[in-house]
């Protein structure tokens, strides 16, 4: 099925500030790409190239690591005698973007409220510029279709921050756990499917996208959520870059599917 994809990529990303003065929080690298390229590269993998990228706070980097793109991962031959330039190679990458400047201070919601004129009355897929997962997109769009409401969202439940401690009678402690999955509770992961209709729950740019609408859709009964109880992880702190980082080293990123 042909979807466009929206991903949010306006924020400020203010835990960030030794890397996010000079550049928008999805910009940030694990590896030598942006958050941004490997979020893209996953949904590529399942056969969605067409992104809508929601641009706010120096959102012009974007715009010109995409303009740029075929330049800096190309190939090249460059004729001083002649001053002309030819791609020995391309980006293989079969993308269609639309950047979209939607507010330096718009909310989730306002942003994608700016983008309804691109999608039309067609279903659309919405995630965020900072996470990343292993979910199967094929059966969260068949759970979608299942249930014919007007929103999904897949459901995770995130690692611990820190060890966790069980204790005994007293204050002995008879077990440490590393890391624990969490504690039971189930958390908004993104990675939406959404039908043109929400668009009707959002009033405008101060409109948080996980308060008011995600709420009334709840109320409506138009909301299910897809558990997902495999890799998710949320870029939130530098500390967060570099465990994703060591995962993208190790050669087992859990997300590089492509």
């Amino acid at each position: 099925m042909r979807m466009k994809v929206v991903i949010l990529a306006g924020g400020f990303g203010t835990r960030f500030r030794e890397e996010t003065h000079s550049k928008p929080k999805p910009m940030i690298l694990i590896g030598d790409r942006p958050i941004l390229w490997h979020i893209m590269k996953f949904y590529s993998f399942y056969g969605f190239n067409e992104f809508i990228i929601c641009l706010g706070y120096k959102g012009h980097v974007i715009k010109d690591y995409f303009a740029n793109y075929t330049l800096q991962e190309s190939d090249m031959e460059i004729d001083l005698t002649t001053n002309t330039a030819s791609y020995l190679s391309h980006p293989t990458e079969p993308w269609k973007i639309k950047l979209v400047h939607t507010g330096d201070a718009s909310m989730t919601g306002g942003r994608v409220k700016r983008i309804q004129k691109y999608i039309g009355d067609e279903p659309f897929l919405l995630t965020y510029g900072d996470g990343l997962t292993n979910v199967h997109l094929p059966e969260l769009l068949t759970f979608h279709q299942a249930h014919g409401k007007l929103a999904t969202l897949t459901a995770v439940q995130p690692t611990a921050r820190f060890g966790g401690l069980t204790f005994g009678s007293g204050d002995e402690v008879v077990k440490f756990l590393e890391k624990p999955k969490g504690d039971g509770r189930w958390i908004n992961g993104g990675f939406f499917v959404l039908q043109p209709e929400v668009f009707d729950y959002i009033k405008g740019d101060a409109t948080h996208f996980e308060k008011e609408p995600l709420e009334q859709l709840a109320v409506n009964g138009q909301l299910h959520a897809y558990k997902h109880t495999d890799f998710w992880y949320a870029m939130d702190t530098l500390r967060d870059q570099q465990y994703l980082q060591q995962l993208w080293e190790s050669g087992q990123a859990p997300w590089k599917i492509w």
